[in-house]
């Protein structure tokens, strides 16, 4: 059976990673985006890192354009814009695309143990969903990922333990993130 100690993701400059440089750790794994109705979820997540990174917790952060293009920038532009706006410390990896044929093998695997089970209710959350599969319809069964800062809970072994679409309160996710460590 894998674990993601079994990806390796490439850092910024476009050198490999293996994620199992991280065995041992708690991880978040979140695909995200700097024009997003939901980057202000950097603003928790930087402050979870703070709190807990001595604890065995690591952020992985991987920029990714195929949502309405909210990440339109370079590895650098992205990277400058999470630093000095939010102050992320957490590691940023190279963009990625999540969903179709180009899809990272790490995210196909991630949504492959946790599938999407929906936004939740509520107004916001309808829409979330209307807009996500109008643009998510290009592709297919491989529209594994639906929308921006979908975050994935790793635990220790490397196992995906929750899934966490981006209408959770991310108090909720600092909870399971505890709870894991």
């Amino acid at each position: 059976m894998s674990t993601v100690y079994d990806f390796t993701v490439k850092d910024r400059q476009g050198n490999d990673v293996s994620l199992s440089e991280y065995q041992g750790k708690v991880l978040l794994i979140v695909n995200t985006a700097t024009g997003c109705g939901f980057t202000p979820h950097y603003e928790p997540l930087e402050a979870m890192y703070k709190e807990l990174k001595d604890k065995g917790f690591e952020i992985l952060d991987f920029p990714c354009n195929q949502f309405a293009n909210q990440a339109p920038g370079s590895d650098d532009e992205i990277h400058e814009f999470c630093t000095l706006k939010f102050g992320t410390e957490f590691p940023q990896f190279r963009k990625i695309d999540v969903n179709g044929e180009t899809a990272d093998p790490l995210y196909v695997y991630l949504a492959s143990e946790k599938p999407f089970e929906g936004f939740g209710k509520g107004i916001k959350n309808v829409a979330l969903n209307k807009f996500s599969d109008m643009n998510n319809k290009k592709y297919g069964d491989k529209a594994y990922i639906r929308w921006n800062f979908t975050k994935f809970l790793i635990d220790r072994e490397g196992k995906v333990i929750a899934r966490f679409e981006p209408t959770v309160d991310m108090a909720k996710v600092r909870e399971e993130v505890i709870a894991a460590l």
